[in-house]
């Protein structure tokens, strides 16, 4: 199974999910999305896969966004997915992705049903 994770070695909810990942047997593909962040394009793919909205992967608790005014019911999705590409930072993590869908997995363990046979 191909899994990849959109990964923060920082966050203990990332690293956590990481080794649930690997405990199952699985070597992911891991993106560093602080150095290396997805497209527009690609996050734009994952939430349609994830069935997500921008809403539903950014960081609301992240000073950035009340920095940035995202917290103003006038942002769109379109405007979150543009401050998400400009500012990594405001990207919920861990984000994982595998065949059987796309999910942020906080806490850790919601990586399990993405691991388990559909």
């Amino acid at each position: 199974m191909h899994v990849t994770i959109y990964h923060n070695p920082r966050c203990s909810n990332s690293r956590g999910a990481l080794d649930l990942i690997r405990n199952a047997g699985i070597e992911p593909e891991i993106v560093e999305y602080l150095k290396a962040p997805p497209t527009r394009e690609r996050l734009g793919q994952l939430l349609a896969r994830g069935n997500m909205s921008a809403r539903d992967i950014v960081r609301d608790k992240e000073p950035l966004f009340q920095e940035l005014k995202l917290d103003d019911p006038s942002v769109t999705d379109e405007m979150l997915l543009d401050a998400i590409v400009a500012h990594p930072v405001l990207m919920q993590r861990p984000l994982v992705v595998t065949p059987n869908g796309v999910r942020i997995c906080r806490p850790p363990d919601q990586v399990l049903d993405l691991l388990a046979a559909h």
